[in-house]
């Protein structure tokens, strides 16, 4: 494959993912589409079984939860449980209430309880995995989900739920094999065609990465989308002036597209370009104020730029948006080893090794910490954690992380 042709891979790829959180919200109704509606099938026969009361209370929830009316709904449910706490259907709806109502948390802990009471209803474990995956938990979703395909092979939305999550995990052989089924119903959806591409890319099956990659620019556009996908395919590819050559495309098609700015901002970091950097990720907070990644590329340059107090701001702003950032962690831990703040810095290292556990960077600076600390059993078995993990890969990982990490939020947030 030529150079030109697998760039356009890789951004139709990134593109597809990019629709990924739009397209799974659509596909799943945000907890309202087809596997709701299974749940809901489900919780009717389950209705069926409870006491009369019950029973009413339970239809006059089924009709404000199809009207919309949540808090109706969530009332109606909640007598449901006081009348018969095992009406696992009743659960199974104040979770799918949560869910539209995006507290995952809660969400879970009902779904939870509606599947110990009704384990063998797929429904209950599709929305289990779809909570999963909006809270970016993609490993926990995978069982859930294989537990659907494996009782419905034919479910559509589970099966593509499925591989997303496998492709997220790295698992990309296991992609293509749960994600090629769909190709009669999806192969028009770039989306699709992205995650089976770039799997199959991974994976080496070379026969599915060129059918993916035809049919993804047979049904591709030119948008400002389609610039910045191929300008983020050659900054993975470490071609800046292209990757700069696309993204200025896209920017001057549409100046406010999310993420252009944030990936022009990684580009002029690497090509030295300190000042076009910073003017980029602060044009990039001002049009997306609640994206972490802004505010970490901005940390990390500030510290490049000797900027102590500053680096430290912007990533306690792109952690208070996102405490799933381990690089800002680490970053933070680099920081206060150099002011000598060592139990601050074991603190965030602690929390960038939650995150990332088989880094060989956090082990080995978790390791410096502890030696500063004087605790050094501890510190020479983080050093041979490191050692252990840079034997088990093929390239040594980068000593500072923060200089080679491509932030990718196209893959979960579609651009509005």
């Amino acid at each position: 494959m030529g150079e030109k042709a697998f760039a356009v891979q890789i951004a139709r790829v990134i593109l597809a993912i990019a629709a990924l959180g739009g397209a799974a919200a659509a596909r799943n109704g945000t907890a309202s589409g087809r596997g709701l509606e299974s749940q809901e099938s489900a919780s009717r026969q389950a209705g069926a079984k409870t006491p009369s009361n019950a029973q009413e209370w339970f239809a006059k929830g089924q009709g404000a939860l199809q009207s919309g009316n949540l808090e109706a709904a969530e009332a109606a449910f909640r007598q449901v449980v006081a009348v018969d706490p095992r009406a696992g259907a009743a659960y199974s709806n104040l979770g799918v209430i949560a869910m539209r109502r995006k507290d995952w948390d809660r969400a879970m802990a009902m779904l939870q309880k509606a599947e110990r009471l009704a384990p063998k209803e797929s429904g209950i474990r599709l929305n289990i995995g779809l909570v999963e995956y909006r809270r970016g938990n993609y490993a926990a979703a995978i069982k859930p989900l294989s537990s659907v395909v494996r009782d419905l092979p034919d479910s559509e939305q589970a099966r593509y739920l499925l591989g997303l999550c496998t492709f997220f995990t790295e698992r990309y052989g296991e992609a293509v094999t749960i994600l090629e089924p769909l190709w009669s119903q999806m192969s028009r959806d770039v989306m699709y065609l992205y995650v089976l591409d770039i799997a199959a890319h991974s994976a080496g099956k070379n026969d599915v990465e060129e059918k993916a990659l035809a049919r993804m620019i047979e049904v591709g556009s030119s948008a400002p989308e389609f610039h910045l996908i191929l300008g983020k395919a050659y900054l993975y590819r470490r071609q800046l002036n292209e990757a700069l050559s696309e993204l200025n495309l896209a920017s001057n098609a549409d100046p406010n597209l999310p993420f252009v700015h944030l990936n022009l901002g990684i580009v002029y970091m690497r090509l030295n370009q300190n000042e076009s950097a910073e003017a980029e990720f602060l044009k990039g907070v001002a049009i997306e104020p609640d994206l972490a990644d802004n505010y970490e590329q901005l940390g990390i340059l500030s510290l490049r730029l000797q900027r102590e107090a500053d680096a430290e701001r912007y990533l306690k702003e792109a952690i208070q948006r996102d405490p799933r950032m381990p690089t800002s962690h680490f970053v933070l831990a680099k920081i206060y080893l150099q002011q000598q703040e060592f139990q601050q810095a074991l603190g965030a290292i602690d929390s960038a090794l939650r995150l990332a556990t088989d880094s060989q960077s956090v082990h080995y600076l978790r390791g410096r910490i502890l030696t500063r600390l004087g605790r050094r059993e501890e510190a020479e078995a983080e050093f041979s954690a490191a050692q252990r993990i840079l034997g088990s890969v093929l390239k040594k990982e980068v000593e500072d992380p923060e200089e080679d990490r491509i932030p990718n939020p196209e893959l979960t947030r579609q651009p509005q």
